[in-house]
């Protein structure tokens, strides 16, 4: 298949030749992207110590070609470098397919310790007409407020300990948002399967009441039948959330995730989230953990009660501290995520970090070996 940059520009022709030429003439399109490089040195499952640099380019194009006709093109090129290359954590992953329907992505380089691929982050187009988004391709759509998990974001689900946070695969999905007043929407997305099996389809309702956000998810998300509600307001300075879904899968029987979370900022730049998760499809005990579906990137979290913290202090007005700590309660494992982040300049971005995993050997974070980081992140 064409390599994924030959794809977006394939895209970008489409659109602009779908515009008429008057409003083809003047596009309010914006050009940016960031070059960052990742280095990480942690050890493997037998524990050998391994080092990563993992360096990436990104292009984007973002704007309208036209009133009512919008795209947003992210192309990615990463070059990854090191020992990591050789492990067999990743020989295991990069022979997985990626989660979106369309193949996107490709290796364009294999030698050694060196390993380059590229692939499209985001390439979708909006047609808006009056109240109504018709949203098409690859996109991000972000149901559910939750910062470590979500019972609602099946499409997209949120991985606690994810070294990249930031980074949030996207899903190949038609999306289409009708704007029913200044605070209520209804959402519909059809998203076929990456394994060609039943589309992924739902409907959203949201709207504010009384100070209160809330939503409403019916649908059948990656094969699950999911119902669930999401609801957020404030408590004097204090935000609170909260989500709750009944699921039901063909493999197994129903069952139910909820989420509950506050979040609080103080005036002297500390910032605290937390939040509770009981997952109904996890396991109460370690060896009935779903070992297979979370190498295969299905599941995220193994057990069934968590705790997630979330604390970042503002040093200065260019230095951050920022923790993310996780917590297992079932077997008792925890996962720390520290880090420095210096804004050193407004294009320039220097994050030192480390993390630290404690518990059994048989336990979800005990298994996981620790690491140190830096990135350094370009934008322009």
């Amino acid at each position: 298949m064409p390599p994924p940059v030959v794809l977006a520009w394939a895209m970008a022709a489409v659109a602009l030749l779908a515009v008429p030429p008057a409003a083809a003439q003047a596009p309010r399109l914006e050009f940016g992207g960031s070059l960052k490089s990742l280095v990480l040195r942690s050890r493997d499952a037998t524990g050998v110590g391994f080092g990563l640099n993992l360096n990436r380019l990104r292009l984007q194009a973002q704007g309208e070609l036209a009133p009512g006709l919008a795209i947003d093109l992210q192309y990615d090129n990463e070059l990854l470098l090191g020992s990591y290359l050789d492990t067999a954590a990743f020989r295991a992953a990069k022979e997985l397919p990626g989660p979106q329907y369309w193949r996107a992505d490709a290796n364009y380089l294999e030698r050694g310790d060196v390993y380059g691929r590229h692939r499209l982050y985001r390439a979708s187009a909006t047609v808006s007409v009056g109240a109504v988004d018709v949203k098409l391709g690859r996109q991000r759509i972000a149901w559910g407020t939750g910062r470590f998990w979500s019972p609602l974001d099946i499409l997209n689900p949120v991985d606690p300990i994810a070294l990249e946070r930031e980074e949030r695969p996207g899903v190949d999905a038609a999306l289409v948002e009708a704007r029913l007043g200044p605070l209520a929407r209804l959402s519909a997305v059809w998203a076929p399967a990456p394994d060609r099996g039943s589309p992924s389809r739902a409907l959203q309702w949201h709207g504010n009441a009384a100070g209160v956000d809330a939503s409403l998810v019916i649908g059948r998300l990656r094969g699950t039948e999911l119902v669930g509600v999401d609801l957020a307001s404030q408590i004097g300075a204090a935000g609170i959330r909260g989500e709750a879904a009944w699921l039901r899968s063909p493999a197994g029987p129903s069952f139910a995730r909820v989420l509950l979370g506050a979040d609080y900022a103080f005036s002297n730049g500390l910032t605290l989230t937390g939040e509770l998760y009981h997952n109904g499809a996890g396991a109460r005990d370690p060896a009935a953990y779903d070992l297979a579906g979370q190498r295969a990137g299905r599941v995220t979290s193994l057990a069934t009660r968590y705790a997630g913290l979330y604390a970042a202090y503002e040093i200065t007005p260019l230095l951050k501290w920022v923790t993310y700590a996780v917590v297992n309660a079932d077997d008792r494992s925890r996962a720390v995520d520290t880090r420095l982040v210096w804004s050193w300049r407004d294009d320039l971005e220097l994050t030192l970090g480390a993390q630290r995993f404690c518990g059994s050997a048989a336990s979800e974070y005990g298994r996981l070996r620790d690491g140190a980081f830096a990135a350094l992140k370009w934008f322009f």
